[in-house]
């Protein structure tokens, strides 16, 4: 610590936190302190200011923060001369009047010009105001920023946060800065562990302040309680059992916890004749638990507690835990064996008494249109039409089974267990638990086929309904998850390489919709009636819009794997109406647009496509010969004639990228052409024979892409 310079400590200790929020509060604080400090012009290092927190407390450490803020310096531009000035020279009202409110005589005023012409302007210079002095409203705005989307009120007090806050500590140094906040006056009293060290924690100064916790046993540095959490955990995993700890399960844990101590604990085996599903969530998601499995992959009884606390008796600890955990387990064990009594198809009748929608139906409604869906597209990709059509039939039945009543999170795992138990195909099995797939953004696809086509078919038949009542997406409300389902859709016909005609099975997925769900989602008039329904247009339209949709989603899609948006909107331009060939066309223009010769072939086409929109030509004519001259028009026909020729089984075999790349070897041909040639002839015949053949060259690259919108010279 220097004169000058000093770490900054804040800390607010509160009650409980929740856990899964508690970064961001974390975060959200500290970058509150850090920016309020820099807005002022505080000098201080921001690279290398911490964020610290814990379940009681959100704190955050600035080293070089100055004592005081530089010079401030202020200019305010004051009248024109012209304004400022009359005839004879003198100062006028306006002038005066400026001069007088910034504080300053009028030959203290400067003049400066823009420009209108010459100002005043008054230039001024205060000292900086000490740190200590800015930092009680510095520490107010980051508290007000936080992101909190329930504040809570205790006792009789007037003002609110996330929980009930109990201490403040703001040290400058080893200087105690004086604030308030949330009635509570700043100090230097930290508070310890809640059972190991329930007494006052003296704090020496700024950064002293994380080994004066770790001695009361709380480790305040998030990264250092999680390094904790894994190394307990592996500290006590049994012999031949693997934790599985993931990083959010981490999170949460250390979020719970100030000094966490693992505990390894037990589970009786009758357990494990429950699927692992259903044990695991409730070991990860209710109980914060960490289960371990063997070197097979199967779920062992051993399974790991943390607690927040170094007991003299973990024995009792552990116990506890076991019970907790004994009857959650128990009543899976029972709603597995019960549901096993009915078999899964026995469910159907019931899905007809749950409404999916009110214009759409019940939910066996939706499956009976997913079946046919699934039906029609199986036969189109080529998969088991059979097994299509019973795994849809089957899709949500597990939906009225005990066990998804208790785990909503297992619906379609608990499908395939019921489906192979009852002695289904397993294929069938299989396309229940995956047609959910993508679960989650960065989730792979159904890997089955079977299950590939159920997913397709399920999410058209969501997206087709929810657009036809009315309820698509808007701003950033999504109800449905309609962009996930779009999304989802393309991913699975994509990357599963499955040859749709996606506008096609659109309009199919319509006519499937009862015309009360078209006409559902009709906007109303003035008067609040609707139009009468037109059912052939309504479909036709709604059909081109959802499909508009999910190709919007696409864009990101791509983006994200680094191909530029003039990329996607050139493939775009020509509607593949099937997927697999839209992402084989813009793998093929990426790809293209990084030879040398892209950017002067693109800028080619976009002149040629002037050209002839000018020109009034949509179809180009017939190429007469002999109307060529020789020389660089002759030899443009030629080289075009020869990659027609050399193109033709690249295109029937979709192989763009070589299409493209053979093209591409028509630039020299192209510039010598534009060098050359003047395209609008006087002579009407020379001057519709160069726009066929500009035609015919523009038609060539569109059999790929519009690649007159790729960036040109």
């Amino acid at each position: 610590m220097s004169q000058d310079h000093a770490s900054l400590l804040i800390e607010l200790g509160t009650e409980e936190l929740p856990p899964k929020a508690l970064d961001e509060l974390a975060g959200a604080f500290a970058s509150g302190v850090v920016d309020g400090l820099a807005r002022r012009g505080i000098a201080l290092d921001a690279a290398q200011a911490k964020t610290f927190c814990s379940p009681r407390r959100l704190a955050v450490r600035v080293p070089g923060v100055a004592v005081r803020q530089p010079p401030q310096k202020s200019e305010v531009l004051g009248p024109y001369l012209n304004i400022g000035l009359d005839a004879n020279g003198a100062p006028t009202p306006a002038l005066t009047g400026f001069a007088s409110k910034n504080g300053l005589a009028i030959h203290d005023l400067q003049r400066v010009g823009d420009a209108k012409g010459e100002r005043f302007v008054a230039r001024s210079e205060k000292p900086g105001q000490p740190t200590a002095a800015l930092l009680p409203e510095i520490l107010v705005e980051a508290l007000k920023a936080l992101p909190i989307p329930k504040p809570m009120r205790w006792g009789n007090r007037d003002y609110a946060f996330v929980r009930p806050a109990h201490w403040l500590v703001v040290l400058h140094g080893d200087q105690v800065v004086e604030c308030e906040a949330l009635g509570l006056a700043s100090g230097r009293m930290s508070r310890g562990h809640r059972f190991h060290h329930p007494h006052p924690v003296h704090v020496a100064d700024a950064d002293s302040w994380l080994d004066a916790l770790r001695d009361a046993k709380v480790l305040a540095d998030p990264a250092e309680r999680r390094a904790r959490v894994r190394a307990e955990v592996a500290r006590v995993a049994p012999a031949g059992a693997k934790p599985r700890l993931g990083d959010a399960l981490c999170d949460e844990i250390a979020n719970l916890t100030e000094w966490p101590v693992a505990i390894a604990c037990t589970f009786e085996r009758e357990f494990l004749s429950v699927p692992p599903e259903a044990l695991v969530t409730t070991m990860e998601t209710n109980q914060k638990f960490v289960p371990t499995f063997d070197a097979d992959g199967r779920l062992t009884e051993h399974f790991i507690g943390v607690a927040n606390i170094e007991s003299k008796d973990p024995g009792e600890i552990r116990k506890g835990y076991e019970r907790v955990i004994r009857p959650r387990f128990a009543d899976a064990k029972f709603f597995f064996d019960e549901d096993l009594e009915t078999p899964l198809a026995a469910q159907q009748q019931a899905l007809e008494n749950v409404t999916y929608q009110q214009a759409l139906g019940s939910v066996w409604s939706k499956c009976v249109r997913v079946a046919e869906l699934a039906r029609v597209i199986a036969n189109r990709v080529g998969v088991d039409a059979g097994l299509a059509t019973r795994a849809a039939a089957l899709s949500r039945c597990d939906l009225m089974t005990r066990m998804v009543g208790e785990f909503p999170e297992l619906q379609g795992v608990m499908g395939r267990y019921y489906a192979t138990a009852g002695g289904e195909p397993a294929e069938v099995a299989q396309a229940l638990d995956e047609f959910y797939a993508p679960r989650f953004a960065g989730d792979a696809i159904a890997q089955g086929r079977v299950g590939q086509v159920l997913g397709v078919a399920e999410r058209i038949d969501t997206l087709a309904g929810i657009f036809a009542v009315g309820m698509k997406p808007s701003g950033n409300k999504d109800p449905f998850a309609l962009r996930r389902a779009a999304l989802g859709l393309a991913r699975t016909l994509i990357e599963g390489g499955l040859p749709l005609d996606l506008p096609a099975q659109w309009e199919e997925a319509f006519a499937l919709l009862p015309e009360s769900a078209l006409a559902a989602g009709l906007p109303k008039g003035k008067d609040g009636h609707s139009p009468p329904l037109d059912a052939g247009a309504r479909r036709a339209e709604l059909a081109r819009e959802v499909h508009a949709f999910v190709v919007d989603r696409l864009r990101g899609y791509y983006a994200d794997q680094g191909i530029a948006g003039e990329a996607f909107e050139a493939v775009r331009a020509l509607a593949p109406a099937d997927l697999t060939d839209f992402d084989a066309r813009l793998r093929a223009v990426a790809a293209f647009s990084r030879l040398p010769e892209a950017q002067a072939l693109a800028a080619a086409n976009k002149r040629i496509g002037n050209i002839l929109r000018q020109a009034g030509v949509s179809t180009p004519g017939a190429i007469d010969a002999a109307r060529l001259e020789a020389g660089a028009e002759r030899a443009l026909a030629d080289a075009l004639a020869a990659a027609e020729t050399d193109g033709a089984p690249l295109l029937a075999a979709r192989d763009y990228v070589g299409l493209l790349t053979r093209l591409a070897r028509l630039r020299d041909a192209v510039d010598r052409y534009f060098d050359a040639v003047m395209v609008m002839a006087d002579d009407e015949a020379i001057r519709k024979n160069r726009l066929a053949l500009l035609g015919r060259l523009r038609n060539l690259f569109l059999q790929v892409a519009d690649i007159s919108l790729l960036p040109g010279t």
